[in-house]
């Protein structure tokens, strides 16, 4: 788990520049909330959050410039101090040189962003949520099936690289393979993603580890998605009762989710990348109001009246 982010990972990923204080980018950035100064800037600072990235609108630039000069900096001093990872300006404007002053005194970086205030914060947030987000690693292989997050479970040797690789070469694509790290964006939305060293590899008993970016391009990889499907593949015994009418409903809590979860059996013969295909087409027909079991009930119904007056 990332504990914290520096400014000059910020500015890579979302393409922000530096105005001023290159030199400080490695002050780390410790929570995902961003400040958007108001009150602040006419002096009050009461338990006011330092510690988050300040954001600096057309409406905060307009009140600072109208400010003597004297004021200015005053309210310069309510923006910063030790803990201030970064100041950001939007929609790329003229930054007050005066400002790089008091960036300085506390070693505070200066960067621009180009687009509108509320897109920066967007931004800002879903990235640093991203990343600062309590992570649990699950054993398990991710794959993106019909664009739904699909994540593969079961015991080793059960075949899920090897159905995660038949899933690929059928045109879906491979989040991670052996080890997916899961955390929250709210709190209903969990994401997966693959560890960076595990990114694009799979590793398939008896030819080792491939590389699916290089043998399948880079339209059969992907780097996060959403949870939205577990599909545990279990070895059938013969003895063990399986849902035949799919009327059972299971969920597997991860962190304050509860995902639902589905229980395959796997033996000799079985195509397991098309079961998952269907899995995944009929999860989404049971969101969107459809449900075969529901059809099915009614027909038997129907039927058993039918049989009833002919009787």
């Amino acid at each position: 788990m990332s504990s914290s982010v520096t400014v000059n990972e910020l500015v890579k990923t979302l393409k922000i520049q530096y105005a001023f204080g290159e030199d400080y980018g490695s002050r780390q950035i410790y929570t995902s909330e961003v400040s958007r100064p108001g009150l602040a800037l006419t002096g009050f600072v009461e338990d006011y959050p330092f510690e988050r990235i300040q954001l600096i609108g057309r409406t905060e630039l307009l009140y600072l410039a109208s400010l003597p000069e004297e004021q200015r900096l005053v309210a310069y001093e309510s923006l910063c101090n030790e803990e201030t990872p970064a100041i950001i300006f939007a929609r790329d404007m003229a930054v007050p040189e005066d400002i790089f002053t008091v960036a300085d005194k506390y070693h505070v970086p200066i960067l621009v962003a180009r687009s509108k205030t509320t897109r920066v914060l967007a931004n800002l947030t879903n990235f640093l949520e991203g990343r600062l987000a309590e992570r649990l690693a699950k054993h398990g292989v991710f794959v993106e099936v019909f664009g739904m997050g699909v994540l593969l479970t079961g015991g080793s040797g059960v075949g899920k690289s090897e159905t995660a690789l038949e899933l690929v070469q059928r045109g879906h694509r491979l989040i991670a393979d052996d080890r997916v790290e899961l955390f929250m964006i709210d709190e209903l939305t969990l994401v997966g993603e693959a560890p960076e060293i595990l990114q694009n590899l799979l590793e398939i008993r008896g030819l080792g580890i491939i590389d699916v970016m290089s043998l399948y391009g880079v339209a059969a990889i992907r780097r996060s998605k959403r949870l939205e499907l577990i599909i545990n593949l279990v070895l059938d015994d013969g003895q063990t009762e399986y849902d035949r009418l799919g009327s059972q409903r299971e969920y597997e809590q991860i962190f304050e989710v509860n995902v639902p979860r589905i229980r395959i059996p796997v033996k000799t013969g079985r195509n397991l990348s098309a079961i998952v295909e269907s899995a995944a087409m009929n999860f989404r027909a049971n969101q969107m109001g459809y449900d075969a079991t529901t059809t099915f009930n009614r027909k038997l119904d129907a039927l058993i009246k039918k049989n009833r007056v002919d009787d």
